[in-house]
């Protein structure tokens, strides 16, 4: 018997999370890995490796080349997402998952252009898939940084200064040209290391009350689960709404940033400058987008927090409409270089705004005990979008430049044109979604 006013113990079956205690060097470190990965995302996948792709198979057939190669190994990355958001859901950690495909990414980034194409094209395939499963990690890791008050603005402060990161990756083909790529991989692969270290070391994450084994039943449950979340999108309003409209916007967005190195290019061939010239100028655009997406995360993630996710959202996607439309009118037209700084500046304030929105509203839509589930998914449609982007790509530019000879820039001016179509359309699959706080079940918060 107990004592009349004697606290009841909890069971002994209930798990309790740790205590939700932020350190300074927990988010300063989250904060520095996406510095990292940035210098990956815009020194290889932007940058390097489609002008290395350029300098292989040529400038007719760049485009349709990295667009496929993109394509495969987002088509890998889409079809692992779920399964991987279901493994950390069900492991004790997250961040050994972090470390594991990091480590993978970097390895095989250091590989690049040192072997012959298709070696250097599997190559890439498996570090980009590395990459964007880190990602996916890496973005469930949000919570244990942050509280629903400040979510925006921390998610703000990764994104402007994980675009310091940009500035390395393009800051080093300025410094010892473009002609020596391996080296210019090798360097980022060992900037990716050493930044991500402290996000290995200082992030402390509360951990899985309840783990559970990791095995073949887990692929199967995890199959069901997802397609059991989908189904029942009607239990967390505005979930699957959401993801769809997010095929669209990060299909158009992802695409016009990897590319833009490649259109940069044809514009100043077009111009009368040589394709050296034309790589320089590419990287100064490049330069120029870095600063204004540094300045963009930190506006971005104080208009979360003040106006909320949707609208944030909404402002961002009105802005990349105005841009796309801007974009592909310089290469139809044939309009000077310095309006493609002009693009840059804007692109650069309007990127930081996506990431700075969308993780939040992704989190206001997500129950917490399934975040890495529902992160799963979340990736599963960014990644599903960066294979048809590049598809659309490679099939509007095969068509344009190759079968009807346009010159390259006028076909990727079209190109351009058919990404807005899709921002658009975005833009209206997500009005109907509120981002209201939910009130979660216990269940649902992973309180027993």
């Amino acid at each position: 018997m107990l004592e009349p006013g004697t606290a009841v113990p909890p069971p002994e079956t209930v798990p309790h999370k740790a205590p939700h205690e932020i350190r300074r060097i927990s988010v300063a470190s989250w904060v520095l890995y996406d510095l990292a990965n940035t210098i990956f995302s815009m020194g290889v996948i932007s940058l390097y490796f489609s002008l290395w792709v350029r300098d292989q198979v040529g400038a007719t057939r760049a485009d349709t080349t990295y667009g496929i190669i993109t394509a495969i190994s987002m088509a890998l990355i889409f079809m692992f997402s779920p399964l991987l958001g279901a493994m950390t859901d069900r492991a004790p950690k997250r961040m050994p998952f972090l470390i594991a495909s990091t480590t993978i990414c970097v390895v095989f980034t250091a590989l690049l252009a040192r072997s012959g194409f298709y070696t250097t094209a599997i190559s890439f395939v498996i570090a980009n898939v590395a990459y964007q499963a880190g990602l996916q990690f890496y973005d469930a890791l949000l919570p244990e940084v942050s509280t629903e008050e400040n979510r925006g603005r921390i998610g703000g402060i990764g994104v402007g200064v994980g675009y310091l990161g940009s500035y390395f990756a393009v800051g080093m083909g300025i410094l010892v040209g473009t002609g020596n790529k391996p080296f210019l991989f090798t360097a980022i692969a060992i900037a990716f290391l050493l930044l991500s270290i402290p996000c290995f070391l200082f992030v402390r994450e509360r951990g899985n009350p309840r783990p559970r084994p990791i095995g073949w039943s887990m692929v199967r449950e995890s199959t069901s689960q997802t397609i059991r979340t989908l189904k029942e999108g009607g239990r967390y309003p505005g979930l699957v709404r959401f993801l769809v409209g997010r095929v669209f916007y990060t299909d158009a967005i992802n695409t016009v940033i990897s590319i833009m190195a490649l259109y940069t290019v044809n514009v100043a061939v077009s111009t009368g400058m040589t394709e050296a010239e034309g790589q320089k100028q590419a990287q100064f655009i490049l330069m120029s987008a870095i600063t204004f997406a540094v300045l963009g995360g930190f506006f971005w993630g104080w208009m979360t927090d003040r106006h909320g996710p949707r609208r944030t959202l909404n402002f961002v996607l009105v802005a990349w409409m105005a841009i796309f439309a801007f974009a592909g009118v310089i290469g139809i037209v044939g309009l000077p270089l310095w309006c493609l700084y002009l693009v840059a500046a804007a692109a650069g304030v309007a990127l930081g705004g996506v990431w700075a929105a969308d993780r939040p509203y992704m989190l206001r839509l997500t129950p917490p005990a399934r975040v890495g589930e529902f992160y799963g998914l979340y990736g599963m449609v960014g990644r599903f979008s960066a294979i048809t982007g590049p598809i659309i790509w490679a099939a509007v530019t095969y068509l344009t430049i190759q079968v009807a000879r346009m010159m390259p820039r006028v076909g990727q001016g079209i190109g351009v044109l058919v990404l807005l179509g899709m921002v658009v359309l975005s833009f209206i699959i997500l009005q109907p979604i509120s981002d209201k706080p939910r009130e979660w079940s216990d269940e649902e918060r992973g309180d027993r």
